[in-house]
């Protein structure tokens, strides 16, 4: 009974989780600031024990998952309505350095040291500082670097040409299923499909693995192989 007892509250808690995840929106999943990070964590342990403690009524455990769902969400709201209330809750940007020096108070600020500092530098391709105009501690945790203009890539603009506008490309074909949906949004059907399909030598939608399509109407396709690499190359 108790086995029983402990898949039904799994289930159960997952499903909450699912629920609030959606209600606090994608920023759980992706960089996640200070106040996210906390409450993602707590709701994370409340579900633990709500299939685990047995012995505890799981109707707490669900209002206070709910709660901090929903103080995150409220949050979240007044956060976009209020520039002072977003610097409290999400943080505020630093500056760590600018022109060639280091800002050592806004390093005891953000409790990094040099090497800390230093190691992000390589990370983002930056092995000489000399590189680097500016350097800023955003509020989810990751370091921008404004590079030295001499150190920038090349931009059109500085090469006085003027390129076609880049899309976005959908893709059509997923696993060998025709993603009709998409089809339609790019305004083609299944039949324009098969006739591009049999124009580059497939049979039917089955045979492909992944295909593209792009404003221009152009198909890309690309297949699938059952043979194992050597991953030594990279080793």
């Amino acid at each position: 009974m108790q086995y029983l007892q402990v898949l039904l509250s799994s289930v159960f808690s997952i499903v909450v989780l699912f629920l609030l995840t959606k209600l606090m929106g994608n920023k759980q999943l992706s960089q996640l600031n200070m106040f996210d990070y906390i409450t993602g964590i707590t709701i994370g342990s409340i579900a633990a024990e709500m299939a685990t403690e047995l012995e505890k009524n799981p109707l707490f455990s669900i209002i206070a998952m709910v709660v901090y769902g929903f103080m995150a969400y409220f949050i979240s709201v007044i956060c976009t309505k209020s520039i002072t209330l977003r610097k409290l809750f999400a943080g505020r940007t630093i500056l760590l350095y600018d022109n060639g020096k280091f800002y050592r108070d806004n390093f005891k600020k953000a409790r990094i040291d040099l090497s800390d500092f230093l190691t992000l530098c390589r990370v983002d391709g930056y092995f000489d500082l000399s590189q680097i105009q500016t350097a800023i501690l955003e509020h989810n945790g990751t370091v921008s670097f404004l590079p030295v203009s001499t150190q920038r890539p090349a931009t059109p603009d500085d090469l006085n040409l003027s390129p076609k506008q880049d899309y976005l490309i959908s893709s059509v074909i997923l696993d060998g299923h025709i993603m009709s949906t998409n089809l339609k949004m790019m305004g083609k059907n299944v039949e324009w499909l098969e006739n591009e399909l049999k124009l580059q030598g497939y049979n039917s939608a089955h045979e492909v693995y992944l295909a593209t399509c792009d404003k221009s109407n152009n198909l890309r396709v690309y297949t699938s192989v059952k043979e194992k690499k050597n991953p030594d190359l990279f080793e």
